[in-house]
């Protein structure tokens, strides 16, 4: 049975009136007190918040009520909600099988909008020498880069780490003869021993890519996504610059800078922000039906770790 823009969840996004109970973990990597009771831990050289049934206030639009019906309508998952199933291992590669997409993008301007709307330049302006998922996380997609990247060193290969920050968690020893990285501070691109060049630029600000039609074979971008508020043209963009063919590989976790994060976003959860980035793909054109990867190193230990993945039509 096709999917109908998603599974079934539970109905409880239609009752917000601009407050989200949040039922399952919510991690914030800032510094910034975002719940009571929160539980505190050191993750290598980063402080992070892990926080538990918090009541948060968030911008909502339009979008995410439209969002939640899509989202309730009966898809191939049975009575159960997919927010329980979500949480066993494979089941969010499930999310996006035979999805039957509405004729329009159903998410609205508002969806997009942030807890924090002051100048991201000046919130990326200082260096981060820190990672923003834990060490099996990083281990879990560095493993399913060195799967799915082209060999070191292939001929004419190039790859576009986009929204790159000092690492690309790309495998140890990872060449090829052009890595571009494109973030937002130029500290931590410099950093970045494995690019071989870098564009700092804001694509909140400015999504249009300043590379020719047709340029990489693979872009990625990590634990990044989600704070894009203009996806739709950033998307269209990687289609028109990747090669026909090309891999896009979306990652991310539970993990965010939760003030800079989307609202629809902040106010989803884990298998909804795989439907959301399979709908940027499916939105922006151009792209073969998107797909997922739960790469999560050990569900409920550590953090999880998925994968919304694409290609260019290789005729487009």
């Amino acid at each position: 049975m096709a999917n109908r823009f998603g599974v079934k969840l539970q109905s409880r996004l239609p009752n917000l009136a601009g407050i989200y109970l949040f039922s399952t973990p919510i991690t914030c990597t800032n510094s910034v007190q975002c719940c009571s009771k929160a539980q505190t831990r050191i993750v290598g050289k980063r402080r992070a918040i892990r926080c538990r049934n918090i009541h948060r206030r968030v911008v909502l639009g339009i979008g995410v009520s439209l969002w939640s019906q899509f989202m309730s309508m009966a898809g191939n998952v049975g009575a159960k909600s997919f927010v329980a199933s979500a949480r066993q291992k494979g089941a969010i590669e499930q999310v996006l099988k035979n999805v039957e997409w509405p004729e329009q993008f159903p998410l609205k301007d508002e969806d997009f909008q942030r807890f924090d709307e002051s100048s991201d330049t000046l919130f990326y302006e200082m260096p981060r020498f820190v990672t923003h998922i834990d060490d099996q996380a990083i281990a879990a997609l560095t493993k399913y880069y060195s799967e799915v990247l082209p060999s070191s060193n292939t001929p004419g290969v190039a790859v576009l780490d986009m929204c790159s920050s000092w690492v690309s968690h790309y495998p140890a020893g990872f060449k090829q003869e052009r890595i571009v990285g494109m973030g937002m501070n130029e500290e931590e691109l410099k950093r970045n021993t494995v690019l071989t060049e870098y564009v700092v630029q804001d694509l909140n600000n400015n999504p249009k890519l300043p590379f020719g039609d047709n340029t990489f074979d693979v872009i990625t971008n990590v634990v990044s996504v989600d704070y894009l508020t203009k996806p739709l043209d950033v998307f269209k963009e990687m289609s028109r610059v990747l090669k026909p063919g090309g891999l896009a590989i979306m990652s991310f976790s539970n993990r965010c800078f939760w003030t800079k994060a989307i609202s629809i976003w902040t106010s989803t959860g884990d298998a909804d922000h795989v439907m959301i980035v399979g709908s940027y793909f499916h939105y922006a054109g151009g792209f073969e039906p998107p797909q997922a990867v739960d790469i999560s190193p050990n569900p409920g230990r550590s953090d999880p770790m998925y994968i919304v993945y694409s290609r260019k039509i290789a005729t487009a």
